[in-house]
């Protein structure tokens, strides 16, 4: 896919690798000059290095402070800010326990980098795009974020979160020509992903088969797959969509694929 993103600044949370990589990639490949922020730095400037008119800072998006300061640089630098990609997010592999037995220091983790990371950057961009009356703000959510997963309540209390918090916003800000949406990926294979379940020492590797078979399409998406679909959402083609959800799980949540009756 080919759009004209050619003049537009771009910042891309958690942009060190994963999916945040493939969608600054991506967003940079289409002409936009992208801002890769992470608090992984050294990785998000090797990733940003590859790009003449891209850059990366270092951000934490939990940081208010930091946050308000890096937004306001990025705009005295370029003078606007067109496309946010608020794909920061933490889980855990080591709780994956029933909420009763959650630890509150993971809940309080989770929650601080997953959705109110997400409202912290949202709340200094968007004051940024109602200025200047347009804007694209693109939240990465989950389909955690559409249906219960067990196991994980903090991190589905907060995927949920940033869908209604996407939709809130969307109806706030759309008077002002700031397009706001969220992309619910499904399975996807990152380099964390790859090791828990096709790593010899992955924890979940016994489960491959059986998350496979909640999958109709047989197998789990690429970064690159989710990356196209924020591009998708960032291209000037996409001027009447605000307030969506894209699910973007391989037909997941389409529901009860894995039953024989």
């Amino acid at each position: 896919m080919k759009v004209d993103l050619s003049g537009k600044v771009a910042m891309v949370t958690g942009a060190a690798r994963g999916i945040g990589k493939a969608i600054a990639d991506v967003l940079a490949e289409n002409g936009a000059r992208v801002i890769y922020t992470d608090i992984e730095t050294a990785a998000a400037r090797e990733a940003a290095a590859k790009y003449p008119l891209c850059k990366a800072v270092e951000m934490n998006v939990a940081d208010k402070k930091q946050v308000d300061a890096v937004v306001q640089a990025l705009v005295s630098e370029f003078g606007h800010l067109d496309i946010v990609v608020n794909n920061a997010g933490v889980n855990t592999i080591k709780h994956r326990v029933t909420t009763e037995q959650f630890p509150s220091e993971e809940w309080n983790r989770i929650i601080d980098v997953d959705l109110t990371g997400v409202y912290i950057v949202s709340h200094a961009v968007a004051r940024v795009m109602v200025a200047q009356q347009s804007g694209r703000i693109i939240n990465i959510s989950s389909i955690a974020g559409q249906v219960a997963l067990r196991l994980q309540s903090p991190y589905v209390a907060a995927k949920h979160g940033v869908i209604g918090l996407t939709r809130a916003m969307a109806i706030e800000l759309g008077p002002q020509g700031v397009l706001v949406n969220a992309i619910a990926p499904g399975s996807t294979l990152t380099e964390g992903t790859k090791q828990l379940f096709y790593g010899e020492d992955g924890k979940f590797r016994d489960a491959v088969q059986r998350l496979l078979d909640h999958i109709p399409l047989g197998r789990p998406g690429e970064a690159e797959e989710i990356a196209h679909a924020a591009l998708f959402l960032a291209a000037p083609e996409s001027s009447y969509i605000t307030g969506t959800v894209l699910t973007v799980d391989g037909g997941w949540t389409a529901g009860g694929f894995a039953r024989d009756f």
